[in-house]
C-alpha cells in the first residue's frame, strides 16, 4: 500500500512514518519543512527503498495535484497543520491559510484524483484531528465521538472548519474519509514550543519553567508512539466515513505534569538542587480551556486498539530521550520560539 503522508517531519507525522515503514508501507512524506519540520526526525529511514520525501506546501493546489498524479497514493493520512495554540493567538492567519485552505486543497485535488481512478474502493483520505475542536469540558465528562464543536481559540477554531470541510466532502461528493480526533500527545522529537519539551529543555538550561495561571488545567495524555499505532490501525481497519477519538487515558493537572518531569530529570539528570525550585507562575494564556478528557470506548471496541504506554513510563522514555539527544536540541535554537512563551499579543 502506498501512502501519502501530509506532514511527515513534523513530531506526530514523523512517528507515524517511521511505523509505517517498519511494516512495509511505501510512503510519500509531503512537508514544507516550515519552523517544526525537521528531516533528522526521518534518519532512521531515509534511506529506505519504500520512502520518499517531496518538499511541498499543501496550500499550493498545483503541488498537491502533482503529487497524486505521480505517486498515485492508496491512502491519504493527512497531518500536516500549524498546531500551537500560544502561535494561534499571535497569528491565526496563517492557521487558517494552512489548517483550512491547505485541507479543502488535499479535498479537491484528492476527489479529483480519486474520480479518475474509477472510485476506488480502497482509497481513503484519514484526516487527523484533535480533541480541542469540542472546547473545554467541566470537571467531569468525557469528549466522545458526538460531543458538539465548540472551539475556544483560533487553532481549535481552524481544526473544527477542517473536520467539517472532511465530513462534507464524504457527505456531499462521496469521498471515502474518516477522522480521527486525538489529545496531548508528547514524546521524542516534539519541537520545544510544546509544555514537555519547553519544561525538559529550560531545566537543563536552568532556566525558569513557566506554567499558566495556577498550573491547575487538566489535559489527557498521549504518548506519540501509541497515537502513531492508533492511526495505522484505523487505515487498516477502520470504517469509512466514521470518527474515532483516540485519548491516553492519563489525565493528569498542568502543574502535577511538570513536577513529573522535574522528577525524572532529578534521576536521569541531577543537579546540584532539584529541578522543581525552577517553576515559575506566570500569567495564563488567554481562552485557555480547562480540561480535556478522552472516551476511547469506540476505537478500543470495534478496532481493537488502547494505549499501551502509561504517563510513568512515557515521561521516563521521553525525558531520557531528550537528555541524550540533546544535539537535536541544539540545532533548533535559532528557530523562532524555542522554550519561548509566545501567544500573549492577544
Amino acid at each position: 500500500m502506498r501512502l501519502l503522508i501530509t506532514g511527515g517531519a513534523g513530531f506526530i507525522g514523523s512517528s507515524v512514518v517511521r511505523k509505517a515503514i517498519s511494516r512495509g508501507y511505501e510512503v510519500i512524506n509531503f512537508d514544507a519543512l516550515t519552523y517544526a519540520g525537521c528531516l533528522d526526525n526521518l534518519k532512521s529511514i531515509e534511506n529506505s527503498s519504500f520512502y520518499n520525501f517531496v518538499k511541498g506546501d499543501i496550500c499550493d493546489r498545483a503541488e498537491v495535484r502533482s503529487i497524486f498524479h505521480k505517486y498515485q497514493p492508496n491512502r491519504v493520512l493527512h497531518l500536516a497543520a500549524e498546531s500551537h495554540v500560544d502561535r494561534s493567538i499571535d497569528g491565526p492567519g496563517a492557521f487558517v491559510q494552512t489548517n483550512i485552505v491547505g485541507t479543502y486543497n488535499l479535498l479537491e485535488e484528492a476527489r479529483d484524483y480519486w474520480f479518475s481512478i474509477g472510485k476506488d474502493t480502497n482509497f481513503r483520505f484519514h484526516h487527523i484531528s484533535t480533541d480541542e475542536v469540542f472546547g473545554s469540558l467541566g470537571v467531569d465528562g468525557f469528549f466522545t465521538e458526538n460531543s458538539k464543536y465548540e472551539p475556544n481559540n483560533p487553532y481549535s477554531a481552524s481544526k473544527a472548519s477542517s473536520d467539517h470541510l472532511v465530513r462534507a466532502w464524504g457527505e456531499t461528493f462521496g469521498l471515502p474519509i474518516v477522522i480521527t480526533n486525538c489529545s496531548n500527545n508528547y514524546g521524542p522529537f516534539q519541537f520545544p514550543e510544546k509544555l514537555i519539551p519547553v519544561v525538559i529543555l529550560n531545566a537543563l538550561s536552568r532556566k525558569s519553567i513557566p506554567v499558566y495561571g495556577t498550573g491547575e488545567n487538566i489535559r489527557d495524555w498521549l504518548y506519540v508512539e501509541d497515537h502513531a499505532e492508533a492511526l495505522l490501525t484505523v487505515l487498516e481497519k477502520g470504517r469509512t466515513s466514521r470518527t474515532y477519538n483516540i485519548g491516553g487515558l492519563n489525565e493528569v493537572k498542568n502543574i502535577d505534569l511538570v513536577k513529573m518531569v522535574c522528577g525524572k530529570l532529578d534521576v536521569i539528570c541531577p543537579d546540584n538542587r532539584p529541578y522543581e525550585d525552577l517553576i515559575e507562575f506566570v500569567g495564563d494564556r488567554p481562552g485557555h480551556d480547562k480540561r480535556y478528557a478522552i472516551d476511547a470506548t469506540r476505537i478500543r471496541e470495534e478496532l481493537g486498539w488502547s494505549p499501551s504506554v502509561t504517563l510513568e513510563e512515557g515521561l521516563e522514555l521521553t525525558v531520557k530521550w531528550y537528555v541524550e539527544n540533546q544535539g537535536w536540541l541544539d540545532a533548533l535554537h535559532s528557530r523562532n520560539g524555542v522554550g519561548q512563551r509566545i501567544g500573549l499579543n492577544a
